[in-house]
């Protein structure tokens, strides 16, 4: 069985007329709604999007039998007006909660928080609890920066600011997967922002007490965990030094998706930190879905690159695409 762990709603284009409309009048006319029907959902997923094809047409293409699918990151508005996120964060989860109910044997939810500058993660864990319970979802985006690169005053996830959600994570036995969201700096584009802060959030998680604080907590890191795994060497020198726990080991307190998109930064990905710690990923449809005119193949059409490692055993590929994926999103 091959599961996606990584991947992101094809909404009906009605979600985002209401996200342009809560924007242009930041809440003045009321909530509202965005008014899509089971129908608009399902021609959503059959509809040509990135790459050409639907959404379902390229699953299948690339023989995906399940993907975990949360909202888009960078349609998240997390520095917006806080009753605005929440109405729009809400309206996504309802869209994926409703796609997952109408494809249960394609499709399983991670939800979106109204993360906002300054909130503490204690106002929405109510609201995180009832789309567990209620809902079924099987984890949550945690996003590092909701102030998408604004400002620099969120604690990093070491911080004890986030330990209300580290408890309500392992109280309700789902993960929580880190994945920046949009950027408004002029500085860099939202992917190198991802990147950015899926790299300060490792090392502030790994260098922090969360994970003896919270021996069960099952953290995901997005897109191979950033830079993290690829400069390693550079944070086990330090450990050395002071005589601590070395990083690689300390590496793998956290799970990492395999969103990465060419041969060689899969390899080091894997062998770094363990083929027990990595969980196939593709974004697909996404970013990586475009067709490299020299191979002919989709960008993110990774699933062969991980099969055609001889270095790899059956086992460790099964842990890849399924296993690891069943026991840390509780998928039967």
């Amino acid at each position: 069985m091959i599961i996606d762990i990584h991947g992101h709603v094809s909404a009906p284009d009605k979600l985002y007329v209401y996200k342009a409309n809560i924007l242009s009048h930041r809440g003045a006319h009321g909530r509202g709604e965005p008014g899509a029907t089971d129908d608009d959902i399902r021609e959503a997923l059959n509809a040509p999007t990135f790459g050409g094809t639907s959404h379902l047409s390229q699953l299948k293409e690339v023989g995906t039998d399940l993907q975990v699918i949360s909202p888009r990151p960078y349609q998240m508005m997390h520095s917006e007006q806080a009753k605005v996120v929440q109405w729009y964060i809400e309206e996504t989860n309802k869209i994926i909660a409703r796609q997952t109910k109408l494809y249960p044997d394609t499709f399983r939810g991670v939800c979106g928080l109204p993360q906002t500058p300054g909130v503490s993660p204690k106002e929405y864990l109510p609201y995180l609890e009832k789309l567990v319970n209620e809902d079924g979802f099987v984890g949550c985006l945690l996003n590092p920066d909701p102030t998408e690169g604004t400002t620099f005053d969120t604690p990093p996830l070491g911080d004890r600011f986030w330990y209300p959600l580290y408890e309500k994570l392992v109280e309700l036995d789902i993960p929580g997967h880190i994945h920046s969201a949009g950027c408004r700096s002029e500085r860099l584009p939202y992917s190198l922002h991802f990147i950015n802060e899926e790299s300060i959030a490792v090392l502030s998680l790994l260098n922090s007490t969360v994970f003896k604080d919270f021996p069960t907590l099952r953290i995901v890191c997005s897109h191979g965990g950033g830079a993290i795994p690829y400069q390693w060497a550079r944070f086990e020198a330090s450990a050395i030094r002071r005589g601590i726990q070395r990083f690689s080991e300390r590496l793998r307190n956290i799970y990492y998706d395999t969103v990465l998109y060419n041969k060689e930064s899969l390899e080091l990905l894997i062998k770094t930190v363990g083929a027990d710690r990595c969980m196939f990923g593709t974004e697909r449809p996404g970013v990586g879905t475009v067709k490299d005119p020299r191979t002919g193949r989709w960008l993110d059409e990774t699933r062969y690159i991980i099969e055609d490692f001889e270095w790899l055993s059956d086992a460790d590929k099964k842990l890849i695409f399924e296993d690891t994926a069943k026991k840390v999103f509780k998928i039967k």
